[in-house]
């Protein structure tokens, strides 16, 4: 008989970084994900369905501020904010972004809008 441990507990990205409240909305999390602006460990550009487990470090690039996370709780539902702080601990503070240049356009921006600087 084997001695096989269980397989550690994941959730998709996307859903993640919505319970985390990183995003708004679970779509604008996969677009997040699939333009590239999210990357677990060494991994570039994880995709929405990657499987992420407790301990990871996720680095999320946000229209203002790059944010460097270490996932600490997987989490059920999309809570509270105090809720979502305790999915994650945040060894440092978010790195702000210098200016953008002009016409730069953010993913959070409606409808493709282009943000003036």
């Amino acid at each position: 008989m084997k001695n096989e441990l269980a397989p550690l507990p994941t959730l998709r990205l996307d859903k993640w970084l919505w319970f985390a409240r990183l995003a708004k909305t679970r779509s604008l999390a996969a677009r997040l994900c699939s333009e590239g602006c999210v990357a677990i460990g060494t991994r570039d550009a994880a995709k929405p369905h990657h499987a992420v487990k407790i301990g990871d470090i996720v680095v999320v690039e946000l229209p203002h501020e790059r944010r460097r996370l270490i996932v600490r709780a997987l989490g059920q539902r999309r809570g509270s904010a105090a809720e979502a702080r305790l999915l994650y601990d945040e060894p440092t503070p978010p790195v702000r972004h210098e200016a953008r240049a002009a016409g730069w356009t953010s993913l959070f921006a409606e409808d493709g809008a282009v943000v003036e600087s």
